[in-house]
């Protein structure tokens, strides 16, 4: 993942930060919000480590999964949708409900329930 998936989910990574660096306070990263400079010395002193073997670790760290919370948020989610239109046949909208998935209630004995 890069850097601006973190920055634009600051809040929805906080899991995985505490996960990686148990030292980390979660009020300490709502100042931070996203700044990766702020991130990288505050990885460092919480750490123990150099500046640059924090920045290895976020490297490192990035290299990872996306978290589910971040995965699952509507705007990356309608980020996947409309990427899928290429699959979608000419004319449909890659938005619209599809009764045969179980996600609409147009057709009462589906079998979506």
């Amino acid at each position: 993942m890069k850097w601006a998936h973190v920055q634009q989910n600051w809040s929805a990574f906080y899991e995985a930060i505490k996960e990686k660096w148990d030292a980390v306070d979660e009020a300490d990263l709502d100042e931070i919000d996203g700044d990766q400079r702020a991130f990288v010395a505050y990885i460092a002193e919480v750490s123990g480590l150099e500046p640059a073997e924090a920045r290895d670790e976020i490297r490192e760290w990035l290299t990872g999964e996306i978290p589910s919370d971040v995965v699952m948020d509507p705007i990356h989610d309608n980020h996947s949708i409309a990427l899928s239109s290429k699959y979608v046949g000419e004319g449909e909208d890659e938005f619209s409900d599809d009764a045969r998935f179980g996600d609409d209630d147009d057709y009462p004995d589906d079998g979506d329930r």
